[in-house]
């Protein structure tokens, strides 16, 4: 699966009613409460990767994607928006890219 593939099933999903889709149900509760799963489930990762649990990372690394992409409809901002930015970052080195912003 593509983030693209997931971020078409997001899409459906939000259509469907909060009684039949958890996604449906976590945007409707807006875009806050989308940005707190999303931190969660980063949260989550980050102790999976500590304890060095190969398994329980790929797993809750799987949820970040996923939330991730709920919190970014959430806010109406495009996978290709995000991805445009990543190409755009590609000319420069990282650190040129952290000084340019203000």
């Amino acid at each position: 699966m593509t983030l693209s593939e997931l971020e078409h099933i997001i899409a459906t999903r939000a259509m469907a009613s909060a009684e039949d889709s958890w996604t449906a149900k976590l945007l409707a509760k807006g875009p806050e409460k989308c940005a707190e799963k999303f931190g969660e489930e980063a949260i989550e990762a980050v102790i999976e990767a500590v304890k060095g649990d190969q398994d329980r990372l790929t797993s809750e690394a799987a949820d970040v994607l996923f939330h991730l992409l709920v919190m970014l409809k959430s806010r109406n901002v495009a996978l290709g928006d995000v991805m445009a930015e990543l190409d755009r970052r590609q000319g420069q080195s990282g650190l040129q890219e952290k000084a340019s912003r203000t």
